[in-house]
């Protein structure tokens, strides 16, 4: 029987796949500790990122019944979920989890949702009738977001109480990602990107600067992560004749391994806010050449700032050239990213914002 006085949050993903929100997620429920228990619900019934929960967390993973596009019968069944399991606290992520907000409404448990961007749906521009969905229904809710330009949405478009909004930054565990090596050889740049391969990421926008460099350049790209886009890229790179010169390594854990072996990072998303990835590069050491999407020029030191570029196969291409072509240009760009990581997002920050929302302090 659970411990009367360990509260219990149930967590709603669209899916628990591995991905930057789910792995915050994993981070926060092993610094909150034993004074939470806790249920995992996948929308979509994937759970890989199970794994990266503490071993002594308690997590229980329900068996709720949901038809896809059946939003009455979903809010319904969810409202009647949440009246049986009863946690003190509801956590749903993004907008695949609204039908649990809606289900709230009628359930009223406590409600925490966390808003973390768009996908590539909502790239260009906010869809009216999500738009007035969040506006219903997340106005009572405590609505937290991870970036700046997020923020400015939640209060200007959505029109949510500014009293109801938190802005809590992601954080990093610095010492995790202190370089474990030096780069393979200064000469030969190696560029890393670290991503759930779906089409908002756009790692054929990367793929495709990357056959723009000159022939004889020693710069090699590693992509850590897997996903549907998978095969086109694969076949993409394949087609521009890059052979060994770029390499799929899937699925990883060991994500400060993967960058310790790079001596530059790219991003190359339409859509991001404040992405794990680039913060996990700063980490590093890393200089960042990244699409300007969300807060990442912000996020990054100001150095940085002239690599930070339009979403174009060019542009990005650019940046790469210049950087292989100077590695003093990296060492400097990459101290001093590594310099802002540890003023401004260490993990610990992080932790004490989300325990204080939990605990109902702030």
């Amino acid at each position: 029987m659970p411990d009367a006085g360990v509260r219990h949050v149930l967590s709603i993903f669209s899916t628990f796949s591995v991905g930057g929100p789910q792995v915050r997620f994993c981070k926060v429920v092993a610094a909150l500790g034993g004074a939470y228990r806790h249920s995992v619900f996948s929308m979509d019934g994937v759970y890989d990122c199970a794994e990266r929960l503490p071993a002594s967390a308690d997590v229980a993973f329900p068996r709720i019944g949901m038809r896809k596009g059946a939003t009455v019968a979903n809010v319904l069944g969810f409202a009647r979920a949440l009246a049986t399991i009863r946690p003190d606290i509801l956590l749903t992520h993004n907008w695949g989890t609204i039908e649990w907000a809606m289900a709230n409404h009628l359930a009223r448990r406590r409600h925490l949702h966390i808003e973390d961007g768009f996908g590539p749906e909502e790239r260009s521009g906010q869809i009216r009738r999500r738009v007035l969905t969040r506006r219903l229904f997340l106005r009572r809710s405590t609505v937290i977001v991870p970036s700046r330009t997020l923020h400015d949405i939640a209060t200007r478009i959505w029109r949510l109480p500014e009293r109801h909004l938190h802005y809590i930054p992601n954080g990093i565990d610095l010492d995790a990602y202190r370089r474990r090596a030096s780069p393979p050889d200064i000469d030969a740049m190696v560029v890393g990107t670290v991503a759930a391969l779906r089409a908002e990421k756009n790692i054929a926008r990367l793929i495709r600067a990357f056959a723009m460099l000159p022939k004889d350049a020693s710069i090699r790209l590693l992509v850590a992560g897997d996903g549907p886009e998978r095969p086109r890229l694969e076949a993409l790179a394949a087609e521009l004749h890059l052979g060994d010169r770029v390499s799929f390594l899937g699925h990883t854990t060991d994500v400060p391994a993967v960058l310790s072996r790079c001596g530059a990072f790219a991003l190359s998303s339409d859509t991001e806010q404040m992405p794990l990835s680039v913060l996990e590069a700063m980490a590093s050491g890393l200089p960042v050449v990244a699409t300007d999407v969300g807060d990442v020029r912000a996020m990054l030191a100001e150095e940085n700032a002239p690599f930070v570029v339009p979403p174009d196969d060019a542009a990005l291409a650019a940046c790469l050239t210049e950087l292989a072509g100077d590695p003093a240009l990296r060492a400097r760009l990459g101290a001093a990213n590594r310099s802002k990581a540890e003023r401004d997002f260490g993990e610990h920050r992080m932790f004490d914002a989300y325990r204080a929302l939990f605990d109902g302090t702030r």
